[in-house]
């Protein structure tokens, strides 16, 4: 057992205690004082700040670092959202300023198709084009009306540019367009300026002037327009325009390479024609009548054309050939007005 301590050990080490305290107090409250009447202690604080000021930043380093990386983190992600978001916004504009460039392009192609028929004054019927032939060696448009629209074999295709072709098949609701420059197309044309007529052949990807006699009046950027020969296409209808002239392999004609006219390879619709414009056709039938053919130099075709044993200046009377209309005049040839 640890000996015995009397009440007067415990009285010595309370009084002890208590004067440490009483020591502390009184420096605490000298500092004060001097604090307060010199501010040596301010000095001195300011100094230990200065000297603890990189312990507190290196202290806060992680919680500043971690808050960097939070906010780079949120904003990596805003950016990426708005990014992701403009780069749609981009692609949607895209797609709508094309689908406006089409629809003005295609605007403009209709209104060329319109002002070609006002011009013209011509009876047609607009066409959509369904499908194209994707073989080289054919040149085809499938159209979309038929039979039930009132599309006829034979009927001109045009654009506003000129004859792209003509209706080959017709189906209830679909109907075959073989083009000008398809191998089995060939079609009767005259130079506009001076009205000879030739005929134009397909070549796959182009038109050819073929059997020109070295003598004719032919120039490389005449205009080559439909003759009407056949009754297929009315007259005076643009097909092209002479690009080159060469000889041939015998030397003996020449060759004319055609621009066509019309928009072969492009545009969505195509026009119909359904009856010849409202200008006298050049036709081979023996009843025409020679103001029939005065009136067809439209395309420059000769009066010879139509009417081959009358004269260019005055109609046929009645008496002059059989086959013509009207009644035959009598034996006796009475001075009466032809019919």
């Amino acid at each position: 057992m640890p000996p015995y301590a009397g009440p007067s050990a415990h009285r010595s080490e309370d009084i002890a205690g208590t004067l440490r305290l009483l020591v502390a107090l009184a420096l605490a409250v000298a500092l004060m004082l001097l604090d307060h009447r010199g501010g040596w202690l301010t000095t001195i604080r300011t100094q230990a700040e200065v000297l603890a000021q990189p312990l507190w930043r290196l202290a806060g380093l992680p919680a500043r670092l971690g808050d960097t990386v939070r906010d780079d983190t949120a904003t990596r992600a805003r950016l990426a959202k708005e990014n992701e978001t403009l780069r749609n916004a981009l692609l949607i504009s895209g797609a709508r300023i094309a689908r406006l460039q089409a629809s003005a392009a295609e605007n403009t192609r209709l209104r060329g198709l319109l002002g070609a028929v006002e011009q013209g004054g011509l009876d047609v019927q607009l066409a959509p084009v369904l499908d194209v032939a994707l073989d080289p060696t054919r040149q085809r448009l499938l159209l979309d009306i038929g039979e039930k629209q009132g599309v006829v074999l034979g009927q001109p295709a045009l654009d506003a540019g000129g004859v792209l072709g003509q209706v080959i098949e017709v189906r209830s609701s679909t109907a075959t367009v073989l083009l000008l420059t398809d191998p089995d197309h060939a079609i009767p044309v005259a130079v506009s300026r001076n009205g000879i007529r030739l005929v134009a052949y397909g070549r796959g990807d182009r038109l050819e002037l073929a059997n020109i006699p070295t003598s004719s009046d032919v120039k490389t950027g005449d205009l080559i327009v439909t003759s009407g020969l056949g009754g297929r296409f009315p007259p005076g209808f643009p097909v092209g325009t002479i690009t080159k002239l060469r000889r041939d392999e015998s030397r003996a004609f020449l060759v004319g390479d055609l621009e066509p006219a019309a928009q072969l390879d492009r545009g969505r619709d195509v026009l119909l024609l359904r009856r010849a414009p409202v200008r006298p056709p050049i036709g081979p039938a023996p009843a025409a009548t020679a103001t029939t053919a005065g009136t067809s130099a439209v395309v420059g075709a000769p009066a010879a054309v139509t009417a081959p044993a009358a004269p260019a200046s005055k109609p046929l009377p009645a008496t002059a050939a059989p086959g013509t209309a009207g009644p035959p005049a009598p034996p006796p040839a009475p001075k009466e007005p032809a019919r």
